[in-house]
């Protein structure tokens, strides 16, 4: 872990350490720092699929509960109308897909960013709880393919950090 005393030495660290090659980067700042998470930060389509996955389990679930309930399970005949009136079902069923596929998304955004997360390895380094007041952190982690620990620690060091770290579990 590398602290820097600026958000443009953070920014070029980043931007460096995705040039060598690094994914599995982390950065801490104090505040929100726009250009960074498109540098360490992958995009990701998971959300939007598990959002997707969520909807149409909604959908089908509602159109599949409405048919049980009107057709199989209490069927009446109402002025002699289909018991599977499926306009009918709409507007359950939208409201289920909606219903779904947003506890989908949060769901899937807390399972995707590791939340809840009341303890990392980072917490272990001193000098880490001054990232919430005015110092700027990148974190290689170990488990990516790249690491190596002397060669990654010597960049870090050649990046001009103020402080280079160890993150011990």
């Amino acid at each position: 872990m590398a602290e820097f005393e600026t958000p443009e030495a953070l920014l070029h660290a980043a931007e460096r350490a995705r040039q060598e090659g690094y994914r599995k980067l982390d950065a801490y700042s104090p505040f929100p720092i726009e250009e960074l998470g498109d540098v360490v930060h992958a995009h990701s389509r998971w959300v939007a699929l598990i959002v997707l996955c969520g909807g149409i389990v909604g959908l089908v679930g509602a159109f599949a509960m409405q048919y049980w309930i009107a057709a199989v399970d209490y069927p009446i005949d109402v002025g002699g109308r289909p018991l599977a009136s499926w306009p009918a079902f709409f507007p359950v069923s939208f409201e289920l897909t909606i219903l779904f596929a947003s506890l989908a998304a949060v769901l899937g955004m807390l399972a995707l960013n590791g939340l809840p997360m009341p303890y990392h390895p980072a917490f272990n380094v001193p000098r880490f709880a001054r990232a919430s007041q005015d110092r700027f952190f990148l974190l290689i982690e170990a488990r990516d393919k790249f690491f190596d620990y002397a060669k990654t620690k010597s960049f870090l060091e050649s990046l001009n950090a103020y402080e280079v770290n160890d993150v011990t579990p």
